[in-house]
């Protein structure tokens, strides 16, 4: 217990800490809703842009896709309107593009010197195709588009002026009819010079669904994959504890820390069923639910680590206790867990949005040290455990170390090589255009997590000989309470057999470093080592 109790203090206040100063920072948002609140258009070529919004959506002929415009407006400067004025009080327009990802080549064209414009220029007004000041665009060409210059052509273009002196302009509420199933993205363009990057800004929002509902595309897939993790951790828990209530009285502290990871991993992958069904079904992404979701995760991961780490130092198998090690041990896993939340929050709860490279980094990187960490930790805790059992010759327990060090090698192999082929697959695909199979990167993360739980409560199973694999307060008692650095005493008591001793009215007995035992009696003294016997 010396272990348990000031972890679990020092989780709580960490988990309670962090999950006030974030639910204070995170807004209630809708579900696949791209929101705009003062968001300012950037100078991107020869005209200005702001991103509406990038989302995977699925068509069919039985059921609608849409992308729904409600209250979308933009707002100038005085000074703007002022600049208008004196340029003739023309009217301003700003340009909303729906298209596929495999459409953008067209949106935006070549000027005369072979240089991409997103606005016609004069040069390409002269040679016909485009109105000067307006956004280029052309019918697809990849068939996706309906024929040239009708309604239902891609991409889709919608306009809102601003009239002279005017210091708004509003789209009205419309709803756009999305077919074929594609990845596709919003953009509003303006062209005029006078409107300085930063002085146009846009409110109102934007939502998008799919013809399976409203989870976003790229996130359908997730809600079946949890609904078979939780039916799969409702297995896993169900045969642990039943073996757990069969053998309650064998059961080692150990045990106990796999019983706290699996209810752990249950709530959080049922958490996040609920959440995303809620999301799908309705609309409205319960900002509740969800940030409950990634609270469980962020614990599940934790929890998760330590218990590795613990079992990797041998706690409650070679050693009963962790000694001042158990404060280096929470500290981390309290670190891990405040870094995990920050990330599952950030990336989960709030308005959905495609977070910058650098915000992305920020959020990652803690995540990425840490796991480096606890991974240098596990491996040379497990190394020194190891030797511990082979040289004190603890067979059993070092054939169920081995089978450990063996499931975490190929676990730890397998993020590793995940990792590569994530880092691939994100950073080839900058369109995201294959965002059918974008949820199997968090999907195998899971299966990797749950994997490696259950080879742990494989070996570790409550049984009638649990008790047989626990610490003994013969095994190096004092050694154990410890460092690790002070760990590696070896217990030579296991290798002596007893033997007949010959009997003597008086004697003393002395038990030497090289493990000799002394016998002093009246009449000599006789030492005995292994089978040998001697009289001195």
């Amino acid at each position: 217990m010396s272990m348990t109790m000031p972890s679990m203090r020092l989780l709580l206040h960490v988990v309670a800490a962090v999950a006030v100063a974030i639910s204070c920072a995170v807004p209630c948002a809708e579900a696949s809703v791209h929101e705009y609140a003062g968001e300012r258009f950037a100078g991107v070529g020869n005209g200005f842009v702001l991103h509406g919004g990038s989302e995977g959506v699925y068509a069919s002929a039985t059921a609608e896709s849409f992308v729904r415009f409600e209250k979308v407006a933009f707002r100038r400067t005085p000074e703007a309107v002022s600049v208008a004025e004196e340029d003739g009080n023309r009217t301003v327009t700003v340009t909303a593009v729906i298209f596929e990802a495999g459409d953008r080549d067209a949106v935006g064209g070549l000027d005369v010197g072979s240089e991409r414009a997103l606005c016609c220029t004069q040069g390409m007004a002269r040679l016909g195709g485009c109105t000067e000041g307006a956004v280029v665009h052309r019918a697809s060409s990849n068939g996706t588009s309906a024929p040239t210059g009708t309604a239902s052509g891609w991409p889709k273009v919608l306009a809102a002026s601003f009239l002279p002196g005017s210091l708004t302009a509003a789209f009205p509420d419309e709803t756009v009819a999305v077919s074929p199933t594609g990845m596709y993205n919003l953009y509003f363009v303006h062209c005029d010079p006078s409107l300085a990057a930063g002085q146009v800004t846009a409110e109102g929002k934007t939502i998008w669904k799919n013809s399976r509902g409203y989870l976003p595309g790229r996130m359908a897939p997730l809600k079946p994959f949890y609904g078979g993790m939780s039916l799969a951790f409702a297995a896993l828990a169900a045969s642990w504890f039943v073996r757990y209530a069969r053998f309650w009285r064998e059961v080692s502290p150990l045990q106990n820390f796999a019983t706290a990871a699996i209810a752990l991993g249950m709530v959080e992958v049922t958490t996040w069923y609920f959440d995303l069904a809620e999301f799908d079904e309705t609309g409205v992404r319960p900002a509740g639910t969800t940030f409950w979701a990634a609270t469980s995760g962020a614990v599940r991961g934790a929890a998760s680590r330590v218990l590795v780490l613990l079992v990797a130092m041998g706690y409650g198998v070679v050693r009963p206790a962790l000694g001042c090690t158990s404060a280096k041990v929470a500290g981390l896993g309290a670190a891990f867990l405040a870094a995990a939340e920050m990330l599952e929050v950030g990336e989960n709860v709030g308005i959905v949005s495609d977070h910058s490279p650098a915000r992305r980094l920020f959020f990652i990187l803690p995540v990425a040290v840490l796991n480096t960490v606890f991974i240098y930790w596990i491996f040379s805790s497990l190394s020194r455990t190891l030797g511990k059992l082979k040289a004190r010759r603890m067979t059993a327990k070092l054939e169920m170390y081995r089978k450990f060090a063996n499931s975490l090698t190929i676990a730890v192999a397998l993020s590793l090589g995940w990792i590569t082929f994530e880092v691939h697959f994100k950073s080839t695909d900058e369109h995201n255009e294959r965002w059918r199979v974008a949820w199997v990167i968090p999907a195998v993360w899971q299966l990797i997590s749950f994997t490696l739980l259950c080879a742990i409560c494989l070996l570790w199973a409550p049984s009638q000989n649990s008790m047989r694999f626990a610490y003994s307060g013969e095994e190096d008692e004092e050694g154990a309470e410890h460092d690790d650095d002070d760990d590696d005493v070896e217990d030579t008591r296991l290798l002596i057999r007893p033997g007949p001793l010959s009997y003597v009215d008086n004697w003393a007995c002395y038990v030497t470093q090289d493990a000799k035992i002394i016998l002093r009696t009246d009449s000599g003294v006789y030492a005995k080592a292994g089978e040998e016997y001697k009289h001195h």
